[in-house]
């Protein structure tokens, strides 16, 4: 039933499993609800996700909570093989998903999963909610909502809204801020920072350290830069953001002036063509790009390609670009999301608030089935809330609780100077 690369690495992918969970508390908590409560009992999810052990955590506990499951991979390189093998063979959850499988196998692994005709999908992209607005319309009546993991897969599902193309309603667990504050600022700066050192390990500090785009994942990776001794230049387009990164002690320039110095520049925008041709071959000899959006388009690297005098992979995800001029150009991961490309992706830890809000999200579609219109959705505020004092709680940390006058003098506005 599931395609995955090589079932005899389980016992690896298992124990690997074991491990992120228990650093998973939040997710843990919310499991022993769903033993109980079985929310989503009979309910068949479609999740089109990273395959890494904290994604393997989230299906279990949905499993757990009643719903039958199948899982594809959202990135063909992102996919933990012994992980794939162990949700197939120990958990008997349908995968599909395969290190480096090509752009075809990636499709027919989405329809694969929108064969099990699943009433929630959740995505990491917005591909598999695409595909069934596209190729797979005639199952859209039998799918109650999704929820999406990333910042670029929300920017797709309001364009749909904006068209009038979604048909569905759809939980953006990205714009909660149990996800958005801490996955994307600390589990991306973190995580990008590992895959480029596991890539090339290179010396970060001294280095003039390019981050493109002062978003969530922007603002997360240049800070971790900086701590490791990079001399940080950030670039956007955004006056707010830029004057923010200014306010934040980065540098700010625009991308032209900032590449001719850039000894790494990585992207980080949900954008395409933030570095086109024309600006990799400004880049200085021995210069690293790398790319931690969520889809291979922020930089041009078919274009850098065809203009290559010779090609060679010096290490694993490192490959060196020899242009005509003989200016070298070190490429990481094909221009593929670098986290998980030649590292293993957010921390668990992190990944912990994330999942918890996509299993609630689950949950939330199941509780209101039928009153939700076709758009794009957050889980409320109490929810988001109970997520952070769950951690909070998981780290041992107590806060302060308002009394009662306090809380009436914040809703009252008779009391002045």
């Amino acid at each position: 039933m599931s395609d995955i690369k090589d079932k005899n690495l389980a016992k690896a992918g298992k124990l690997k499993i074991e491990w992120a969970g228990s650093q998973m508390k939040v997710l843990e908590l919310l499991e022993k609800h769903f033993a109980k409560e079985k929310p989503l009992k009979d309910i068949t999810i479609g999740a089109c996700l990273h395959v890494t052990s904290e994604t393997a955590n989230l299906m279990i506990a949905l499993k757990t909570a009643g719903a039958k499951l199948a899982l594809c991979a959202s990135n063909p390189l992102s996919t933990q093989d012994e992980v794939a093998a162990s949700l197939s063979e120990d958990f008997d959850i349908p995968t599909f998903a395969i290190r480096d499988e090509d752009k075809e196998t990636y499709y027919k692994h989405l329809n694969a999963v929108l064969d099990f005709k699943p009433q929630i999908t959740m995505d990491d992209g917005a591909d598999l909610v695409t595909l069934l607005h596209t190729e797979r319309k005639s199952q859209l009546k039998e799918v109650l909502g999704s929820s999406e993991e990333t910042t670029t897969g929300v920017i797709r599902l309001k364009a749909m809204l904006k068209d009038g193309a979604l048909k569905i309603p759809v939980i953006a667990v990205n714009d909660s801020n149990t996800k958005h504050m801490f996955d994307n600022r600390y589990g991306t700066g973190q995580s990008t920072i590992d895959g480029i050192i596991r890539a090339t390990n290179v010396l970060l500090a001294g280095k003039k350290f390019v981050v493109a785009g002062y978003g969530w994942c922007g603002r997360g990776l240049a800070s971790r830069a900086r701590g490791m001794g990079a001399q940080v230049i950030v670039t956007e387009v955004d006056p707010l953001k830029a004057l923010e990164a200014v306010m934040d002690g980065f540098e700010v320039m625009p991308m032209e002036e900032a590449i001719k110095s850039a000894d790494i520049i990585c992207t980080a925008t949900g954008n395409k063509d933030v570095l086109p041709l024309k600006m990799l071959t400004s880049l200085k000899d021995g210069a690293v790009v790398c790319n931690t959006g969520h889809f291979n388009v922020e930089f041009d690297y078919e274009g850098l390609v065809k203009a290559a005098k010779n090609r060679r992979v010096l290490r694993s995800n490192l490959e060196e670009i020899t242009l005509k001029d003989g200016k070298k150009v070190f490429v990481l991961g094909e221009g593929r999301l670098i986290n998980l490309v030649s590292a293993e992706g957010h921390p668990p830890d992190v990944m912990d608030m994330s999942f918890a809000n996509q299993a609630l999200a689950a949950e939330y579609l199941i509780q209101h089935k039928g009153k939700l219109k076709p758009g794009v959705y957050t889980i409320p505020r109490e929810l988001d809330d109970m997520i952070a004092k769950l951690k909070l709680e998981s780290l041992g940390t107590k806060i302060d609780t308002l009394t009662e006058e306090q809380k009436k003098y914040l809703s009252s506005w008779n009391e002045g100077t």
